[in-house]
């Protein structure tokens, strides 16, 4: 009871989507005995659902984010969890299956509504008593209603993505860990580092988007805002974040990579924007503008250095992914004087 009881705090008293993750997996793991817990995310691309690993902690181990090695990747597909796919389809309160390895596995969706983007996987070796999973699903509970209050307060209510509000805080921890070695919560230390790893900041605009809603309505135009912002989740990795900034404009956070993976992952987005087919409207294009984050920059500079190569990308051409660092090194933009102590917001 006592081990419970330290969950239950520890557990509420995170305000990161990131630490509740671990702090749920950790209460799990330690209380049921398992040989696994993951949090998986279910997303839906093209009409296909995928599930993708979130966090994890291992029988011995420490538990910490999970990052997909293949950033091309959406995850797995459902039809691997065929148990997992009835109990969405049946809005199920949890599913049990043998996996490949013989080992039994439980899920529960974490429901919001009619809506699961979130579920709790348990492996164990000898199954679950009745007991555990009575106290399991109750830790689960307190798990979706803490998660549920924090997207309140977090999240955009038309495209569920990470609202305005949350950005400022987010970029401000880039900010500071911009020129230190990247850690993600719950990671063991890192003692090497790539120095062409940075973080990037990439300010993404809907092209003509006024015209969609003036030819459609408002309705189909917020439906290819959805549709966007779900294009989005699926393009980025997991460990990147997603935010929308109001109207057509979205901001993407990229977690430590190279130039070079940055510009494929973003050129990946834009070329799947590109080639969907939005119900009604068609063909839809997005511009792009992206900036390396640097500790020396305020959040006013930084923001500054996207929006200064989106508005390029808008001016020539549209459709295109620009990169601030280097239209500047070629003479297209100039640097800008900016005020640093305006407000952000």
């Amino acid at each position: 009871m006592d081990s419970l009881l330290r969950h239950m705090v520890d557990m509420t008293g995170h305000r990161d989507h990131t630490m509740l993750d671990i702090s749920v997996i950790s209460a799990v793991q330690e209380l049921s005995g398992a040989v696994q817990t993951r949090v998986l995310t279910i997303a839906t691309v093209s009409g296909h659902r995928f599930v993708r690993s979130r966090a994890c902690i291992r029988a011995g181990g420490v538990a910490c984010p999970e990052e997909i090695q293949d950033s091309a990747s959406a995850g797995e597909p459902i039809t691997d969890f065929p148990e997992l796919a009835h109990c969405l389809d049946h809005h199920d309160s949890r599913a049990q299956g043998l996996g490949p390895d013989g080992l039994l596995r439980l899920w529960l969706p974490i429901w919001c509504g009619d809506q699961a983007a979130t579920c709790l996987e348990i492996t164990h070796e000898g199954g679950f008593s009745g007991d555990t999973i009575h106290m399991i699903s109750g830790i689960v509970s307190v798990y979706r209603n803490f998660q549920n209050l924090l997207d309140y307060s977090e999240r955009d209510s038309l495209t569920g993505l990470l609202n305005r509000k949350t950005f400022d805080d987010q970029l401000a921890r880039m900010l500071m860990g911009a020129d230190a070695e990247p850690q993600l919560p719950g990671q063991p230390e890192r003692r090497q580092h790539c120095a062409e790893e940075k973080q990037w900041l990439a300010v993404v605009d809907v092209d003509h988007f006024k015209s969609v809603n003036d030819r459609f309505g408002h309705l189909y135009g917020d439906e290819v805002l959805i549709l966007i912002a779900n294009l989005l989740q699926s393009s980025f990795r997991a460990q990147d974040r997603v935010f929308r900034f109001g109207g057509e404009e979205f901001v993407v956070l990229l977690r430590s990579t190279t130039l070079d993976n940055a510009r494929k992952i973003i050129e990946r987005f834009r070329i799947n924007v590109g080639t969907h087919e939005f119900p009604q409207v068609g063909r839809v294009t997005v511009s792009v503008g992206f900036t390396s984050i640097r500790a020396a920059d305020s959040p006013v500079v930084t923001l500054g250095h996207a929006d200064q190569a989106l508005y390029f990308a808008k001016a020539n051409g549209r459709n295109r992914a620009c990169f601030y660092e280097e239209l500047l090194a070629s003479g297209l933009l100039q640097t800008i004087a900016t005020n640093d102590t305006a407000e952000f917001f």
